[in-house]
């Protein structure tokens, strides 16, 4: 039974790497149950990476991000994401995926990333200060 279960997710999450890599700008999705938790992702295209930037921010408590520049810069501006520093590399192809778990209980939450195709990921800040929006309204 454990094997099925683990050759079902494997084949979803492939499915989805090869709709996400050969999307330039649609979403896809993978939903699911692993281990009685609901799993729902969404990815979405960023645009190639350029640079980025180390800081740490103003507010207490401090929170050490890094600042990504993307090719699609002029829609979603610099993203914010924790880190001390940045492991893309230019030219790098860049997603923005969020995730929803739902651990069976009413509501979940969703959790907001950045990523390449080499499994790089860094979790998004919650408010996107470069264009003063929050990272839940790009999807």
């Amino acid at each position: 039974m454990e094997y099925k279960k683990i050759l079902q997710i494997t084949v979803i999450l492939i499915s989805q790497l090869i709709i996400g890599s050969c999307s330039t700008g649609g979403k896809a999705s993978f939903s699911g149950d692993v281990d009685g938790e609901q799993l729902v992702t969404t990815r979405k295209f960023a645009g190639t990476f350029l640079e980025y930037r180390a800081t740490v921010t103003d507010d207490l408590p401090r929170v050490e991000v890094v600042w990504i520049k993307t090719s699609l810069e002029s829609i979603y501006g610099k993203i914010c994401a924790e880190g001390k520093r940045c492991e893309f590399r230019k030219g790098d192809r860049l997603y923005l995926t969020r995730k929803h778990y739902n651990p069976g209980m009413v509501g979940g939450r969703w959790e907001y990333f950045i990523e390449n195709d080499s499994a790089v990921i860094y979790k998004l800040t919650d408010y996107q200060s470069d264009k003063h929006v929050s990272a839940k309204t790009w999807f």
